[in-house]
């Protein structure tokens, strides 16, 4: 059963790092509505991980309880090891693949927000921003 489950958390895994990547080629090209269409889905995508992983856990502890003598590299066969390192990798891409989207989505964060400080300029009252009372919203130049 642990196979069983560890072969599907990598499916599950593989399935968003691709997705990830998608929403790279898409953000580096200004295409942000199919990123808001593989929202949802990657958000059932993480459930699910997240579930397996839980599901992956529970069979280990059983495994240990079961012989609370043995290592638990003992415990495991061959395939299953090979799975588990497998899992540590695309763990570690899936981070950096999140890490650079991230970097991405900060970005572009950063230049609407200049942009719309440079359309509606704002001023702190206290910890609050608001828009400037003498803001022009347009300015017309000939």
């Amino acid at each position: 059963m642990l196979t069983h489950h560890l072969k599907n958390t990598l499916i599950d895994l593989e399935d968003l790092i691709l997705m990830t990547e998608s929403d790279i080629k898409d953000i580096k090209i200004a295409q942000h509505d199919p990123q808001f269409e593989r929202l949802s889905i990657k958000e059932e995508k993480i459930k699910s991980f997240e579930a397996k992983k839980a599901m992956i856990d529970h069979e280990i502890s059983s495994l240990m309880s079961a012989h609370p003598d043995i290592e638990l590299p003992q415990l495991l066969n061959e395939e299953q090891h090979q799975l588990l390192e497998e899992l540590k990798f695309k763990l570690s891409r899936l981070r950096e693949v999140n890490k650079e989207y991230a970097k991405l989505v900060v970005i572009v964060s950063n230049l609407y927000n200049t942009f719309l400080e440079r359309l509606v300029p704002t001023e702190m009252q206290g910890y609050k921003k608001v828009a400037s009372k003498d803001a022009a919203i347009l300015k017309v130049r000939a």
